[in-house]
């Protein structure tokens, strides 16, 4: 006979350790909190840097996505995505992160929803036209691929639609759904912090300024102080984080030198945009001799680990200029013809900074290399195409090359180093060598602490092109000739990023999701095979389930 008194207090003992346990668990999980991302490139996780930083938030942030309605399957899996990342900040935040999707097409009439629509793109957010089918019928569709954060008074516009415009459309949303963490906790970041990091650009020597480097100026002033920097009246560089010294043409002063290069010696770091030809672009159409340029900093850069050559690159894939063909009557016929002088940059190395970059123009570019410097990692950033060539000074550039082909034997070179990203403790350029007599010796430091410097082999990528009909700056990075967007204002802004946080909220640009595609050739081959497996096969699980049910429960009660 069976005890039936006995198993109910079993049961009960049971249910009672159960819930004793539950509750236990309950505790301890509100105590100690952990999430296990399973995914091989994480893909379900922040970096350490954004979660510091939303731990810090004080005020409740709130984030419009602009990605509802009748999406494309690619932007649905981007909305996805960037669900994905906000309940991740959610749950790191110190504050809440409210967001909510909303359909740009929502506005009620056409004036209405123009209105609306200029309004995104008046804050940042750039539209997309896409094609996608719909019940067999191919569909144009205005897509709106950005976020509007509010943080306290402040807002702004993110475009999260980023990537390199020559990849595939299934890579370059890809690389945009790679960059969704960046793009939000950069933003939230900027709208949170008060202090504001310092550049400081020299001038006095002919670099660019003014309307030349309006574009990247007035962009940077978004999540930056900028201030212009002369050497020579500056006691020092106090408050300074960042120095930039973009396309000098004069030569530096030796106290210059040393100020520039205790501040790196401090730990300050530094961006040098430096030609060493100069051209004059009035006289190509004759043809002109490009000059060497005495700027006093080779020997600098050389104890820092890198070495600037007075040569130009030449490069099958360029950009173009455009040129005078012909009349026609009295009006001068002019073409867009590609120019040899400006390669477009498509090659980088697998680093944050060019992670995901569109396409940099530039014009005019020499080659770097690099030479030994003790404790200093150096990375390339920047490449020429697999089909480039150097030419060294004395260089004569003539508008004839122009309309010449040229000769594919003779681009013989490839990833010509054009940019370099130097890491570590560096050596003073004066340890072992007499001051300026003007120089403040008291607090000389001989071997750096750790810092940054990035050298880039033309300073034609920071100015911004002024409209031939108006004069009016344009972005940076579009190419009024070809109507291109360029990726020269992203590089720019990365590189920043990276001299002032370093090891900040940039890491999250390493972020990396890989594309698994199916082999479409094995699914038509196989397709019939696996149709039937999926259809037959739950079917006779169930069925052998059940009849081994019946087998068993048949043999257990027969002893009854």
């Amino acid at each position: 006979m069976v005890d039936f008194s006995k198993k109910k207090w079993e049961h009960i003992l049971i249910f009672l350790i159960a819930g004793t346990l539950l509750i236990l668990l309950n505790i301890l999980g509100s105590r100690h909190f952990y999430r296990w991302d399973l995914t091989e490139e994480k893909r379900f996780s922040i970096s350490d840097a954004t979660k510091e930083m939303l731990g810090q938030l004080n005020e409740q942030v709130y984030v419009e996505v602009y990605l509802e309605g009748d999406l494309p399957s690619g932007f649905d899996r981007m909305k996805r995505s960037i669900q994905e990342v906000l309940d991740e900040f959610n749950v790191y935040s110190a504050k809440p992160v409210n967001y909510r999707f909303v359909n740009p097409d929502q506005a009620q009439g056409t004036v209405a929803r123009d209105e609306f629509f200029q309004s995104l793109i008046n804050r940042g957010i750039q539209p997309i036209d896409v094609f996608h089918t719909r019940n067999g019928n191919r569909i144009q569709k205005r897509i709106f691929p950005g976020a509007l954060i509010s943080l306290g008074i402040g807002e702004a516009g993110v475009s999260l639609f980023k990537g390199n415009e020559t990849a595939r459309p299934d890579e370059r949303l890809n690389q945009a759904i790679e960059g969704i963490e960046y793009e939000l906790a950069s933003a939230i970041a900027k709208l949170a912090s008060p202090q504001l990091k310092s550049i400081g650009f020299i001038t006095g020597h002919g670099e660019l300024d003014s309307i030349k480097i309006i574009s990247l100026q007035s962009t940077l002033r978004d999540s930056y102080s900028i201030e212009s920097v002369n050497l020579v009246t500056s006691g020092n560089l106090n408050g300074i984080d960042v120095l930039a010294i973009l396309k000098p043409e004069g030569s530096f002063l030796e106290l210059e030198k040393y100020k520039i290069d205790q501040f790196i010696m401090n730990g300050g770091s530094a961006l040098f945009m430096i030609d060493m030809l100069k051209i004059n672009e009035d006289s190509i159409s004759s043809g002109t001799l490009a000059y060497p340029l005495n700027h006093n900093l080779s020997d600098l850069l050389f104890r820092y680990g890198v070495r600037l050559n007075q040569d130009y690159i030449q490069d099958m894939v360029a950009g173009v200029q455009p040129v005078v063909v012909g009349q026609a009557g009295n009006q001068p016929q002019i073409t867009n013809l590609p120019w040899l002088y400006f390669p477009i940059i498509n090659n980088f190395s697998n680093h944050i900074i060019t992670r995901n970059l569109n396409a940099i123009r530039t014009e005019y570019i020499g080659s770097l290399d690099t030479v030994m410097a003790a404790g200093i990692l150096k990375t390339p950033l920047l490449f020429s195409s697999q089909f480039s060539r150097l030419v060294t000074a004395p260089v004569l550039v003539s508008i004839d090359q122009m309309r010449q082909n040229p000769d594919p034997s003779k681009m013989n070179k490839r990833n010509i180093p054009i940019a370099y990203l130097l890491e570590g403790k560096f050596t003073s350029l004066f340890k072992n060598r007499f001051a300026p007599a003007e120089a403040n010796k008291n607090s000389f430091i001989g071997d750096g602490i750790d810092s940054k410097i990035i050298v880039i082999a033309d300073g034609e990528i920071a100015r911004n092109q002024l409209a031939d009909n108006s004069g009016r700056p344009l972005p940076l990075g579009f190419d009024q000739y070809s109507g291109q967007n360029f990726g020269n204002l992203d590089l720019l802004l990365n590189a920043f990023a990276y001299l002032v946080e370093g090891e900040g909220l940039i890491t999250a640009r390493a972020k990396e999701i890989k594309i698994r595609p199916l082999n479409k050739v094995k699914i038509q081959e196989e397709k019939t095979k696996w149709q039937l497996i999926n259809l037959l096969l739950p079917v006779v699980i169930l069925l052998g389930y059940g009849f081994l049910r019946y087998v068993f429960r048949r043999r257990k009660y027969a002893r009854f």
